[in-house]
């Protein structure tokens, strides 16, 4: 009998044992959460933030803009280079980048004249377009008051910036924009709208903005054509003369 219950007691503890190894195995351990592959690529970052990353494109070195950059036509871009800088030559129209984009990360720098000239939306005005139809609004801003959702860091007549982050006149001032291209359904509608982050002089002022459609001066925008694809970066000929530098692009 005593053998029999020695049996039956050397069972019952390997069987505890083999539970409490099978619980063991199926307990979460913290290498089961760990991702090692693929490797997070590595990049060189700018010496300052400013300045571009090696991963980034350079759109303007500040001395050759016919290299990155067209005219509505196609042609050799009418804007004034001097200085380091690209200024609106007014009535020779947009400039756009002949590459184009969908997903990015966009750094480009801009200074309203130091001559002030012009009140609300004559002041100081330009903007940049995203995949060529959806304005982030450039415009001087300082002690000048005008329409909220048409004021610099706005995305033009849709969402109004968070605050008003502008410098004086004359001063370069920096966008950091990131940008999320609007996918589109076979009819032609979108399943996830364009959105954009944008960072002005360092300050939030558009925290993943959805817009509804392209930039409209007047009316709402909304999707009346077809879908689109990867498009370029326009600069508006507003006819002030503003000015740019350091723009370099980061694809996402």
């Amino acid at each position: 009998m005593k053998i029999k219950f020695l049996t039956l007691a050397l069972l019952l503890a390997a069987v505890t044992v083999l539970a409490q190894q099978q619980d063991e195995s199926m307990r979460m351990k913290p290498g089961m959460t760990e991702i090692w592959d693929p490797e997070v690529p590595i990049i060189t970052p700018g010496t300052t933030p400013t300045d571009a990353p090696s991963d980034a494109i350079v759109l303007f070195d500040g001395v050759d803009i016919g290299r990155e950059w067209t005219n509505a036509d196609g042609g050799e871009p009418g804007w004034l280079v001097e200085d380091g800088c690209v200024t609106v030559k007014k009535g020779t129209g947009i400039i756009k980048t002949k590459r184009v984009f969908e997903d990015f990360q966009l750094h480009i720098e801009w200074r309203s004249p130091t001559e002030v000239v012009g009140e609300s939306q004559g002041r100081g005005n330009s903007g940049v377009f995203l995949q060529g139809r959806y304005e982030l609004q450039v415009l001087d801003n300082y002690n000048n008051r005008t329409y909220r959702n048409g004021q610099a860091g706005s995305l033009y007549k849709q969402h109004p910036p968070l605050v008003n982050a502008c410098k004086g006149p004359g001063e370069w001032q920096v966008y950091d924009i990131i940008y999320t291209a609007p996918r589109f359904n076979d009819d032609g509608t979108f399943f996830t709208p364009p959105t954009v982050t944008v960072l002005h002089n360092g300050v939030l002022v558009q925290n993943n903005s959805k817009l509804r459609g392209p930039t409209e001066y007047i009316g709402i925008p909304e999707y009346t054509v077809k879908k689109h694809g990867a498009d370029g970066i326009q600069l508006q000929d507003h006819g002030n003369p503003v000015s740019f530098r350091n723009i370099w692009i980061r694809e996402l």
